[in-house]
């Protein structure tokens, strides 16, 4: 493998690279060209990430599996599904896509993920993690009963596998011992110590078509003869116990190989070329290096997960503090003034801005790896023992939780605070990773209170709002910054739903607001004539100022960044129902579809919420002439 001191800034000489139209041009290699192409393709996918910014550590370190899998199995025929997708730029380079992969995560570009609608030799649409072994169990149990020949293989890193849907659908597979192959990418910690040459010995032992042959065939033989076969199982499995980590997934019912060097294609080749004929479910361990082949990334693998580009010209001034700063200052703050706090990430350290937290207080901070549904439970928990628990967790994963959320939180009216990251449209990332849908599924919950602060000072304020309230709270912001009002440093809260006026205007148009979106709304009114109402609070509404201004308005228009499709907008349309106010309305929020991945400045004017365009719509709507 070849090492790269730095990320090149002009694109690289690639000839064999550039004869890979699609998998098949590589199917004639011999390993050697296969070694080099590697060194190629990790070559130029560091010039593209480098060029449009994006997803790189992993990607670098299945640069080797990635021309494997597609050497050895007849993509797009045979099924490949990535888990997550963060490591699947080497696969979309040579499936075709190598001359658009400038454009991955931007605006009508390639997807930041594998995506069905994108390609053929993209089997499942993948983004949050440990769906994909769910899925091949699927797909080869349809193939299985097709009597198809297809082959099914999974791709799932060691982080994924800590979520209980992997080991659910594990031992699934286990029960109905359908022919899939899944790849343990293990690129940080081995499931438990290696034992080096010895242990890649065995390896390519166990996974020869002779040693199969010989175990199936003794097993017809011993199985008439209850103990001496159990004896065999009991000398393979020691034997087994030895040199790898592989017991837990034999009792699964999965044929156990590795570990492996994943940067060793010859071993590769062979290992993987006599699994993908195996009967039953294979389970095969690699180990790689998360950004090898970069210096840098090698000795940095969380910062070198995505970057962005290499030649972005950098501001001057001073970087305004993003929405996930805001809260880490407050956390830390809080947790001075209240030794009952506790703080919970699914495996959101850096993501969330908990990383001073967890150096002040390690006693106190719980990464419960990517488990999300754990994470609300183990926070039910603490908190029925008097605890304070913060769950920082970004809104997308909070879907993954939900019925914990109903069930282990809110029936029982427990204190657990709710610090959800990414809400709104996440930008590059694209629809997996939406927040659109929080306030829609929440509000709809007993015993809770959501709110959806404007700005940093706003968003500050709620967090303790929240903290201090004896109950399930939900604070929504959105992802990068805002517009960098002045933050105090004190722990103060603001009244359970209650809002303020912004913008006196006329009485007969109010406006509003529900979050991130303020600025955009005083922009219109300002030049529209409204009254301007930041509401706050989702769940309670102020209803007191509701009665108030729509009483005898003739117009309400209400902005959120959030779904239209049951989201604030809706809940004053239920209050004014309730109340029996009769007055015309116009909720703006993000519509019923999917938005595609672009910057979050142009997911937001796809949606028609930036500035200019709410003013159009609202002229258009009260039938306003345009200047």
């Amino acid at each position: 493998m070849k090492v790269f001191k730095e990320i090149p800034k002009v694109i690289p000489s690639t000839p064999l690279l550039d004869k890979v139209e699609v998998p098949s041009d590589i199917r004639s290699f011999s390993i050697l060209e296969l070694e080099t192409l590697a060194n190629e393709l990790r070559e130029f996918l560091l010039f593209s990430v480098g060029q449009s910014g994006g997803h790189l550590g992993g990607g670098l370190g299945v640069v080797e599996l990635t021309v494997a899998l597609h050497y050895l199995f007849h993509t797009p025929d045979d099924n490949l599904i990535w888990d997550v997708g963060h490591q699947a730029y080497p696969h979309k380079i040579i499936t075709g896509r190598k001359n658009k992969i400038n454009t991955i995560r931007k605006k009508d570009g390639l997807a930041p993920f594998p995506s069905i609608n994108e390609s053929e030799f993209d089997a499942f649409g993948v983004g949050h993690s440990s769906t994909s072994i769910s899925a091949l169990l699927g797909m080869a149990v349809a193939s299985k009963k097709e009597n198809s020949n297809k082959k099914h293989v999974a791709v799932i890193g060691d982080g994924a596998m800590t979520a209980g849907m992997a080991f659910e659908a594990l031992s699934h597979a286990g029960h109905l011992k359908p022919n899939m192959l899944i790849i343990l990418n293990d690129n940080d910690m081995s499931i438990s110590e290696n034992i080096g040459g010895l242990s890649n010995y065995f390896s390519r032992i166990w996974a020869s078509k002779i040693y199969k042959g010989i175990k199936d065939s003794g097993a017809s033989v011993l199985k008439p003869l209850p103990q001496a076969y159990h004896l065999a199982r009991k000398v393979e499995t020691q034997m087994k116990a030895m040199v790898a980590p592989g017991n837990i997934f034999e009792e699964l019912g999965l044929n156990y190989i590795g570990p492996i060097d994943g940067h060793n294609m010859k071993e590769m080749i062979d290992v993987i070329g006599n699994l993908k004929d195996f009967e039953g479910p294979q389970f095969l361990h690699v180990i790689t290096k998360k950004g090898a082949g970069l210096d840098a990334a090698e000795a940095d693998r969380i910062e070198f997960h995505a970057i962005g580009k290499i030649n972005a010209v950098k501001s001057t001034k001073s970087p305004k503090k993003k929405y996930q700063d805001i809260f880490g200052d407050w956390v830390v703050d809080m947790a001075k003034k209240d030794e009952d706090l506790v703080a919970i990430t699914p495996a959101m350290r850096e993501g969330s801005s908990l990383v001073e937290f967890s150096k002040k207080y390690p006693d106190r901070y719980f990464d419960v790896a990517i488990a999300e549904q754990h994470s609300v439970t183990f926070a039910a928990g603490l908190s029925k023992e008097n605890k304070k628990p913060v769950v920082a967790i970004y809104s997308t994963f909070l879907q993954r939780a939900y019925d914990q959320f109903i069930h282990d939180v809110a029936v029982q009216n427990l204190d657990v605070t709710f610090a959800i990251d990414r809400a709104g449209l996440v930008g590059e990332d694209g629809p997996t990773h939406s927040g659109n849908y929080d306030i829609a599924y929440l509000r709809c919950i007993p015993n809770i209170i959501i709110m959806t602060p404007s700005d940093e000072q706003e968003t500050r304020l709620m967090l303790s709002t929240g903290f201090y309230h004896k109950g399930p709270a939900a604070i929504r912001y959105p992802r990068g910054t805002g517009p960098d009002s002045e933050v105090s440093e004190g722990l103060e809260s603001i009244e359970i739903g209650q809002s303020r006026v912004v913008l006196e205007g006329s009485l007969n148009k109010i406006f509003l607001n529900f979050g991130a979106l303020l600025h955009e709304a005083r922009d219109v009114c300002e030049k529209l004539d409204f009254t301007l109402i930041d509401m706050r609070f989702v769940k309670p509404l102020d209803k007191v100022v509701l009665k108030k201004y729509l009483k005898n308005a003739d117009l309400f228009v209400s902005l959120e960044d959030g779904s239209v499709a049951g989201g604030a907008g809706s809940a004053v349309l239920e209050f004014c129902s309730e109340e029996n106010i009769d007055i015309r309305s116009k909720i703006f929020g993000i519509p019923d579809k999917f938005i595609e991945h672009a910057s979050r400045q142009e997911m937001i004017a796809e949606c028609g919420l930036d500035s200019s365009s709410l003013e159009e719509r609202i002229k258009k709507y009260c039938k306003i002439p345009s200047s």
